[in-house]
């Protein structure tokens, strides 16, 4: 057991991911952290030059990759991407719903439908779509793990992010009620980040946010974007092969 332990139990050679959001941030770095362990790789986002890129890494070392343009807010989306990944590979291991947005607003009193509804479709209503399609596809090959990426506003919602965190949340709840969908044979598991210094850690007042996370946090720091690879090894592979319906919290541990 030991042996395998240490050389087979994150190995995903034979294994397709499908990676939503997979052209940047946390979600590439999923994407190369699959490809460094034998997977071949989907990589989706709504800027398919930007998964192109991605998909030219997945390929230096030595990886079939395949970039597709999607929209998580578009039902058709789902079941295109979906399509493509099957049309492309014939099978799909592991599925990671990595996409989202929280877009700033002045007040609550200012946020509108139209936003409202883009901020559902992108965090909550894209992910139900493509595990629905590609879980039950997976159900009937026998097997395979569903990753859904939430937030630490899930558990601790501000007033500036309240649609985010609601959706995000939903992406909390669907994750049970996945699990105990499609199992005994499909995982499903739910990653739930705090702050990482990503592209989009770009827009803050990073001195600001470096002081407050000293005393805020008990690591007293963001996570770099490398540090979400080990969770995301371990729901992905046969390391986690007793965990479903599973929350994880990597967040630093807000005080």
């Amino acid at each position: 057991m030991a042996e395998r332990v240490a050389s087979q139990l994150f190995n995903l050679s034979g294994k397709v991911a499908v990676v939503t959001g997979g052209s940047r941030g946390l979600g590439r770095e999923m994407v190369l952290a699959f490809a460094a362990q034998g997977a071949d790789v989907v990589i989706a986002s709504r800027k398919v030059a930007n998964c192109e890129s991605v998909a030219d890494e997945v390929r230096a070392l030595g990886r079939r990759a395949l970039a597709v343009g999607y929209h998580a807010a578009n039902w058709s989306d789902a079941d295109a991407l979906a399509d493509a990944a099957y049309g492309e590979f014939g099978r799909v291991d592991v599925l990671v719903n990595n996409a989202g947005m929280s877009p700033l607003y002045p007040s609550l009193a200012d946020v509108t439908e139209e936003l409202f509804d883009k901020v559902i479709g992108v965090n909550l209503k894209g992910p139900f779509r493509l595990s629905a399609n590609i879980g039950t596809r997976m159900v009937g090959a026998g097997g395979g793990s569903i990753i859904n990426v939430s937030s630490v506003a899930s558990h601790r919602p501000s007033p500036t992010e309240a649609p985010y965190a609601a959706a995000k949340a939903g992406i909390n709840s669907l994750t049970r009620s996945l699990a105990a969908a499609f199992g005994p044979t499909v995982r499903v598991n739910c990653i739930v980040p705090g702050p990482f210094l990503t592209d989009i850690s770009k827009a803050w007042d990073m001195a600001t946010f470096s002081e407050h996370a000293k005393t805020a946090y008990a690591l007293g720091r963001g996570g770099e974007p490398h540090e979400i690879i080990g969770a995301a090894l371990y729901f992905a592979s046969d390391a986690g092969s007793y965990t479903t319906g599973a929350l994880l919290d990597i967040d630093g541990l807000p005080r």
